[in-house]
């Protein structure tokens, strides 16, 4: 869906199905200007392939988004270019959050 919604407007998208194959596109030659990801993914979790791919590019910007903000960030405070948007989030907070992690 939001693949869909970003590519309506202009965006070019890369998806992965699981948090090892969206590291494998990051850690790859293909340039990437946001990371948006789940913080529940499988075989990976967003935190950690986040955390992994800023090794490669360290001022990458992650949006996180989550059901659970208090989990996702009790243990783990969130470090300079990453921000989370709580589930439900309307498709206008969600434009906007991108936008300004842009600078559009």
């Amino acid at each position: 869906m939001l693949q869909d919604l970003f590519e309506r407007l202009g965006y070019r998208t890369m998806t992965a199905h699981d948090g090892p194959s969206g590291l494998a596109v990051l850690q790859s030659k293909t340039p990437v200007d946001l990371l948006i990801t789940d913080v529940g993914l499988p075989g990976l979790n967003g935190r950690q392939m986040a955390d992994a791919a800023r090794m490669h590019h360290p001022a990458l910007p992650v949006l996180f988004i989550t059901g659970y903000a208090q989990a996702a960030t009790a243990n783990n405070s969130l470090d300079t270019g990453m921000q989370m948007l709580t589930k439900p989030f309307s498709t206008e907070a969600l434009l906007d959050r991108v936008r300004a992690m842009l600078g559009a």
